[in-house]
């Protein structure tokens, strides 16, 4: 069988996103460098039933990109909850801003501009949820600094946990860091996950 087709597939017989996603989607392509960082429709409603299901008052977004996903989660969240979003990229953080205005869950995200691991440090308090999809040479050191500020029984999703296939035959940097990190959750007593193959992959952690 056909992986692609199957992809394509499982896109189809997902339920739509809003219409203002879409808009997202179509500009990121035609006016953004890289938009293959997209987080992609079946990971986008994934992340929002995710978010439904938990109700977390506070997330964190680490890799925040044009904001496709940073809504996702927002529109999961109830209507006080609150989503930090990480980026180093100032015109990704214009063109997400410029949709977050537009949208009725826009006023829950705060995006703050600088090195993700310099943002958490200078955060108070614990989170309920935290997505991780930023550069990958520093995943590792994402999960490390992002477990002490998660709550028990909160939760941490990993995007692109299978990297393009890379994590079989890992060389580059960024595909051992990945490898790393997945061997590493599967061992780690603080957490108990379950790793599925959707899309890109996507690693679901829960915090002991």
């Amino acid at each position: 069988m056909d992986l692609k087709t199957l992809d394509d597939y499982c896109i189809e017989t997902t339920q739509s996103e809003p219409e203002l996603l879409v808009e997202l989607v179509e500009k990121t392509y035609s006016d953004m460098g890289y938009p293959d960082k997209l987080s992609g429709k079946t990971i986008g409603r994934t992340l929002k039933l995710l978010t439904k299901i938990a109700q977390p008052k506070r997330a964190l977004e680490i890799g925040m990109f044009t904001g496709y996903s940073a809504l996702s989660i927002a529109e999961g969240m109830s209507k006080d909850g609150q989503l930090i979003c990480c980026e180093t990229n100032p015109r990704a953080i214009e063109f997400a801003q410029s949709f977050f205005d537009r949208s009725e869950f826009g006023h829950k995200i705060q995006a703050i501009f600088g090195p993700a691991l310099e943002t958490i440090e200078n955060l108070d308090g614990l989170f309920d949820l935290v997505f991780i999809d930023a550069d990958k040479r520093n995943y590792l050191n994402y999960y490390e600094a992002v477990l002490p500020i998660v709550r028990s029984g909160g939760l941490i999703i990993i995007d692109n946990s299978v990297w393009h296939g890379r994590v079989l035959d890992p060389k580059e940097n960024s595909d051992i860091a990945v490898n790393q990190l997945n061997r590493l959750i599967a061992q780690d007593k603080r957490v108990e996950n379950v790793h599925l193959n959707v899309r890109d992959g996507l690693n679901i952690v829960v915090k002991h």
